[in-house]
């Protein structure tokens, strides 16, 4: 079998046609068609820094044969012995779940526990908040079945490539649902619409290999002998005892964190982002990114932003973060009282409307650890999202302000069409933000004004509070066994633990815990 590497650029017209894209592979190959019997597209991504944006490809073209299991290999999971070693698996996010597939895998038996319900059941609580303004605090748009990352795009694009097997997870993906095009595009993404489905596919998997996955369970305390964690007392009172719990829970299960300060078990503060949703016409953002009034063919436009800002003598990031062209921006509280907004995109990103988190970085020095030890980045964004709540009126109103009117600290008389369901209310951000944070905000729009045009202007309004970038607290573990450093038998992971950022990062950790978590028993 001969296989030919090939590199392409391609007008978005050629490149979004099959057979055209086929025709164009092989003229550059020097065939013509009928001489190759497979070609396989590997990469592609979008090249919009010229006067037209053009489309790059890489594929390999074969001949004499035909390859076997391009997208492969698929995992076959042995169903786990009645007698297997147990493992508990808090948290049903991208990394509990990938844990316990892999448990699977190494023939171990995964308990998944998951506060909130499944996917079918989550929507009628994510329905609850949009209309109703009501916050379910074990179900929503934070916790449920795959974690936040369910209804947040899908967004599968990480620079953690040394962290783990990246194509081993997307290709777990695909073999549960998940579209072919996460394996080829730069920047691949699932969508919202589509994810409910690949989680409950991972779900199946895990139960029809013999794990278990129990929905409405929230662990209210740890069983603690000494310095070894032998299990948890779930919501209904139940002792679960386990050799070994992956404590994957999420950046937003603060009980957890509180469980763990009050029961002594050692973990510390550690710095995240804050800021708010900025949302666009998502014309304006193509034709700036593209240069062209109508996208065509291409996908709704991106961007990323980052820029340094100097406030009260200490410098900080400000940056893009979650970026979702053609999306939404969605209520994202786990409690009464608290505003926070998140975003997220169908597959297909064809809403009018572009949104991204334009958050500032929060070092240790910002926060008052002197009062609240581990805990302090937990409080200072609890008490911007109780501010935002009050501040929109007490309900899951968000508060708001046109673009333009924040940067010249003006009240706006009347805010944009959103695509925030509960609805917005017109404020000074300031207010909200604080002042610090919303200068440190405030430069870094005026920055990004200058490098897309028409950004900083009243065509965009900002939404708060984005407060959910990351996790506020680190569960310490040790770099060889993943094992916390005190409690033997405990393994933070994921997000929530601080070592992870985004579902591939998340999964691939959830992989390695249990992997640890085989080590250590053997």
């Amino acid at each position: 079998m001969l296989k030919q590497e090939l590199e392409i650029l391609l007008s978005p017209a050629l490149a979004f046609d099959e057979f055209a894209r086929y025709e164009a592979l092989l003229n550059q190959a020097g065939l013509r068609p009928g001489e190759a019997d497979y070609v396989h597209l590997r990469r592609r991504s979008i090249d919009a820094r010229g006067r037209q944006p053009l489309v790059r490809l890489r594929a390999d073209i074969y001949r004499n044969g035909t390859p076997a299991d391009l997208f492969g290999p698929w995992f076959v999971y042995p169903n786990v012995k009645q007698d297997a070693r147990r493992v508990l698996i808090v948290g049903a996010g991208p990394a509990g779940l990938f844990a316990a597939l892999r448990c699977l895998e190494l023939g171990l038996k995964p308990i998944v526990l998951e506060r909130g319900l499944d996917v079918r059941a989550r929507r009628r609580d994510l329905a609850a908040i949009n209309k109703d303004h009501l916050v379910n605090t074990d179900s929503n748009y934070c916790f449920g079945e795959g974690g936040a990352g369910t209804y947040s795009d899908g967004k599968l694009y990480t620079r953690a490539t040394k962290r783990g097997d990246v194509g081993r997870v997307l290709r777990r993906l695909v073999q549960h649902g998940a579209t072919p095009d996460i394996l080829v595009d730069a920047h691949p993404h699932i969508g919202t619409n589509k994810l409910p489905a690949v989680v409950q596919a991972l779900r199946e998997a895990i139960i029809d290999a013999g794990g278990e996955v129990r929905f409405g369970t929230r662990v209210m305390d740890l069983v603690l002998d000494q310095n070894r964690l032998r299990g948890v007392v779930t919501v209904a009172g139940e002792m679960l005892e386990a050799e070994a719990t992956i404590l994957a829970t999420g950046h937003s299960a603060r009980d957890i964190y509180e469980l763990l300060d009050r029961r002594g078990v050692l973990i510390e503060a550690k710095p995240f982002a804050m800021g708010v949703r900025v949302e666009h016409p998502q014309e304006l953002i193509d034709r700036a990114q593209y240069r062209q009034a109508d996208r065509g063919l291409l996908p709704a436009a991106s961007y990323s932003l980052v820029h340094q800002t100097e406030v009260q003598g200490r410098q900080r990031g400000v940056f893009s973060f979650c970026m979702c062209p053609g999306g939404f921006i969605v209520p994202a509280a786990t409690a009464p009282g608290e505003v926070v907004v998140n975003g997220m995109s169908p597959s297909r990103r064809d809403s009018r409307f572009a949104n991204s988190g334009i958050v500032a970085a929060v070092e240790l020095e910002d926060l008052d650890v002197r009062q609240y030890g581990a805990l302090a980045g937990l409080r200072f964004q609890q008490a911007l999202e109780q501010r935002a709540c009050q501040a929109a009126g007490g309900t899951q109103q968000a508060p708001a302000q046109l673009l333009g009117d924040f940067l010249k600290k003006k009240t706006s008389g009347q805010l944009l069409d959103t695509s925030y369901q509960p609805g917005l209310v017109s404020v000074r951000m300031d207010d909200v933000l604080g002042p610090v944070l919303a200068e440190r905000l405030r430069r870094g729009f005026q920055d990004f004004g200058r490098k897309i045009p028409g950004y900083a202007t009243n065509a965009a309004q900002i939404v708060g509070v984005e407060s959910r970038t990351s996790a506020p607290v680190r569960i310490p573990r040790d770099k060889d066994t993943l094992q916390h450093p005190v409690v033997r038998g405990l393994f933070p992971c994921g997000e929530g633990a601080g070592y992870a950022g985004g579902i591939v990062s998340a999964a691939m950790d959830g992989e390695r815990c249990a992997e640890a978590v085989l080590a250590v028993l053997s």
